[in-house]
């Protein structure tokens, strides 16, 4: 869902803040290299408000585009970019694209890790191994699979689920743009946990309704997390973007 979301982000920073006319440069020692792996049922450009902040404080900030047909395909598509990026950098996850970085954060160009409402499996974990262990939220229950075999969330609660602090058009917009994530990726578990070897950060939302906080705080907790917190729901990305890009930033510098 290209436009739906990247149109919404965009409405809403405008509204929240005037960005600076000029680029920054970041602090002296920062790691310059910021890579953002979205989570299911949404695209890149879930991440274009926060990775617009980075940019203009003079990181190198790179989208990736999981293609959410399998765990080992987005975990490619994080390989790729890893690839691409000059000396070190910062790998970022939201929501399923926590499991995506735990797996591909072993990379050695990868000098910290950050989950932003995201699933942190332990090896041999799976996001379905997380979903059936952790207390029942309103967004989990929500998803099912279509005809296909794909997973959703159901549009009509998507909205109060998934993006509560959304204007309610933008969010049922997104509810009906949904990207299917395949019960392959669902079902795969990690053979790698990157966190056990990488500093790691973790921003729990407080008011997230898909990844219970309580959850959120025993992920942190097991990976020695650097902890902050951020009233929002799941879609902070958007709302909270200045907060996230923030707390990205304490990662690069090693803070």
């Amino acid at each position: 869902m290209p436009s739906s979301y990247l149109s919404a982000a965009a409405i809403l920073m405008a509204a929240t803040f005037a960005a600076p006319a000029q680029s920054a440069e970041p602090p002296k020692g920062a790691v310059r290299n910021i890579v953002l792996v979205h989570g299911a049922f949404v695209d890149q450009t879930s991440w274009q408000p926060v990775a617009d902040i980075l940019s203009k404080q003079g990181y190198n900030v790179t989208l990736v585009e999981n293609p959410l047909t399998s765990l080992a395909a987005d975990v490619e598509a994080t390989k790729e970019a890893l690839a691409k990026q000059n000396g070190k950098t910062v790998l970022v996850g939201h929501s399923w694209g926590g499991v995506v970085i735990t797996e591909a954060g072993n990379d050695p160009k990868v000098s910290a890790l950050v989950y932003v409402s995201a699933f942190a499996p332990d090896v041999g974990q799976s996001l379905a191994t997380l979903a059936a262990s952790g207390p029942p939220t309103e967004g989990a229950a929500a998803i099912h699979p279509d005809a296909k075999g794909d997973l959703y969330i159901d549009p009509k609660v998507f909205p109060s689920a998934v993006a509560a602090d959304l204007p309610l058009q933008v969010a049922e917009s997104l509810a009906h743009s949904q990207l299917p994530l395949s019960v392959a990726a669902f079902k795969a578990p990690v053979d790698t946990a990157a966190w056990k070897d990488k500093p790691t950060f973790y921003l729990i939302t407080t008011e997230d309704k898909v990844i219970a906080p309580e959850v959120q705080k025993l992920f942190a907790v097991r990976m020695h997390a650097r902890t902050e917190e951020v009233a929002g729901s799941h879609a902070s990305l958007v709302v909270h973007a200045k907060e996230v890009a923030a707390f990205i930033e304490e990662a690069a510098v090693g803070e």
